[in-house]
């Protein structure tokens, strides 16, 4: 076994950085479900800063270092406060704020969300079934991003409103009425917080046989 160590040394400090990058300093994350569309769509796969927020010990959630603050707009992973699951969605507010739907329109602190650049598009939802879809711009407090509905579908329309805790961060999905958020499992703790998605590594289209999608590889979350 020693023999064995000594000769594999070098694979094997290869094998201890490379895990410590992935669980301490940056990550990836495939993209498995439509919740982020049309943001992001099921193949992508997106490069996430695990130290945007905190320096934590590798394989836990305790923070040794803060080193920024997540901000609204934000799309970010964290572990879900109800079952542990990696997710990846949309910070809308952030410790203090008050946050509410009232129709599908997203208000934060009293202020309405405006919603421009809407478009007719059709949604796949799963076999085989395709549903008529908005999408549009939604711009709130200085951010914009692409969000999506679905009228067929019809989530949670309605919701609050809520003042969130020290710590507390109010996440939604960028397709709205397929998203299982903040809605659903309620407010994200900080700690739980993974890092910052900030970049498309590579995408394919895994409904068409793999191929490559090369216009959304490398591009920027917005």
């Amino acid at each position: 076994m020693k023999k064995w160590i000594k000769d594999n040394r070098g694979l094997l400090l290869f094998l201890l950085c490379f895990g410590f990058v992935r669980t301490a300093v940056a990550d990836w994350n495939p993209i498995p479900s439509g919740s982020m569309r049309p943001t992001l769509v099921e193949g992508d796969v997106v490069l996430v800063n695990r130290l945007a927020f905190d320096a934590k010990l590798p394989l836990t959630d305790i923070s040794l270092l803060r080193l920024g603050d997540p901000r609204r707009g934000d799309v970010v992973t964290f572990s879900s406060p109800r079952d542990g699951e990696r997710l990846i969605k949309r910070i809308v507010a952030i410790p203090g704020d008050v946050v509410e739907l009232r129709d599908e329109v997203l208000f934060v602190n009293g202020e309405a969300a405006n919603y421009t650049d809407q478009q007719q598009a059709e949604e796949p939802v799963g076999s085989g079934l395709v549903v008529p879809a908005i999408r549009a711009t939604e711009a709130l407090g200085g951010s914009q991003r692409s969000v999506q509905f679905l009228p067929p579908l019809g989530a949670r329309r309605d919701f609050g409103p809520l003042r969130l805790q020290a710590d507390e961060y109010f996440m939604l999905g960028d397709n709205r009425d397929n998203s299982e958020d903040s809605r659903f499992i309620g407010p994200v703790q900080r700690k739980l917080l993974i890092g910052r998605a900030h970049h498309i590594v590579v995408s394919a289209d895994i409904l068409g046989w793999w191929k490559p999608r090369f216009e959304r590889t490398a591009a920027p979350i917005r």
